[in-house]
């Protein structure tokens, strides 16, 4: 069967990266949206409070677009087994595996390198004035060892959740370890009629780790292309579906913080869970995209094609952009142009360097993943 792509989905990952670079500023200049600490505000009226409890939040709830990629991720992964049947394309992916995630993590982890060792990291003399030293100001606070940056790079990251030098590639690990998880079960138990039984169990068994997203993503993908008439009822359904989105964003919006939330829309749901919320949220939210083409045609748009297409990248390249450009041009600009205008611009340029980084990495280091692929491919068919 021929696999139809799913742009849409690209829009969504597109979605979730923006919200992942929006919420690292929103933390390192703006941490009061998160903490809803008065120190930490700087709009007029403590607004900043205001937005992190309200639905806004979710612009930069970056638990729920890390969830988000790893439903995704999970989702994609064995989504032609599921409409071939060819174990062979599991094969080849987890073959494919490690050569298409390692190339940009070292080339990012190699700029990180340089510009520690040329003390271009200023996120702690900007946390300061900031007021998010909580947060940003621990960031990269060590002699960069090239060594230490290599096993980080190229096999740390990976099986371990290495992120000394980008704190983002905590995510590596479940990216990885969990492909390979999902190719495992596709391809032994995949087309068993009691695998729903399985699946149950093994969601038990990850339920308190990251993994858990990830096969989510896979159980989901299994689901809808599984021929049952419950999956025709749930997915005719405009209305259920919209009742789905509308939850998904109810339960993607939870505040992250773990407190100061009390009274608002969330109020009744205990903090405790606030993963499996951002999770259930995501389930909710992908399921009812599925099914749904006029949201569809909106994350088919080319904006957001675009930010899917270099939005591995841009998640990588992102956080070394806010703490040495970013830092750099608060403190440099704050006291001429104020905070507020300041942070606009910022924001505005930042994002500006950060997708141009990100489209040159997309076009030139990521392909680079590709051509080594073919080279294993080669060699293990040897």
């Amino acid at each position: 069967m021929r696999r139809e792509k799913l742009v849409y989905l690209d829009g969504l990952r597109g979605m979730g990266c923006t919200i992942v670079f929006l919420c690292h500023f929103v933390y390192a200049f703006y941490y009061g949206m998160y903490q809803y600490q008065e120190a930490a505000c700087h709009l007029p009226g403590n607004l900043d409070i205001v937005i992190g409890k309200s639905p806004l939040n979710l612009l930069f709830n970056g638990n729920t677009a890390v969830r988000l990629f790893f439903v995704l991720s999970g989702y994609l992964l064995c989504r032609n087994f599921f409409l071939s049947g060819d174990t062979s394309t599991l094969k080849r992916s987890a073959l494919r595996r490690y050569s298409r995630l390692m190339p940009p993590v070292l080339a990012v982890n190699l700029l990180i390198f340089f510009l520690m060792g040329a003390g271009l990291y200023q996120n702690e003399a900007a946390a300061v004035l900031a007021g998010s030293e909580e947060w940003f100001a621990g960031f990269n606070a060590f002699a960069p060892s090239f060594p230490g940056m290599l096993w980080e790079s190229l096999i740390g990251c990976f099986l371990f959740g290495s992120n000394d030098y980008l704190g983002v590639l905590w995510t590596m690990r479940v990216l990885f370890l969990g492909a390979f998880l999902d190719y495992a079960l596709a391809g032994l138990i995949g087309k068993r009629r009691w695998r729903w039984a399985a699946y149950a169990i093994i969601a038990l068994l990850l339920l308190r780790t990251d993994f858990l997203s990830i096969f989510l993503g896979y159980v989901l993908c299994d689901f809808m292309h599984t021929d049952a008439g419950l999956k025709d009822v749930l997915c005719g359904s405009g209305l259920l579906n919209g009742i789905l989105l509308a939850a998904g964003f109810y339960f993607m919006s939870y505040p992250s913080a773990g407190y100061g939330y009390e009274g608002t829309i969330w109020g009744i749901l205990p903090f405790v869970f606030v993963n499996y919320y951002h999770i259930l949220g995501v389930l909710l939210f992908v399921f009812a995209v599925l099914n749904l083409k006029p949201v569809q045609r909106f994350f088919s748009l080319g904006i957001f094609r675009f930010l899917g297409r270099i939005s591995y990248s841009l998640y990588l390249i992102h956080f070394p952009v806010i703490a040495t450009f970013g830092a750099w041009f608060l403190l440099t600009f704050e006291p001429r142009l104020g905070y507020n205008l300041t942070s606009l611009v910022n924001l505005v340029l930042t994002g500006l360097i950060t997708v141009g980084l990100s489209a040159l990495s997309a076009r030139f280091v990521e392909p680079i993943g590709k051509k080594g692929e073919m080279l294993f491919e080669r060699i293990v068919r040897k």
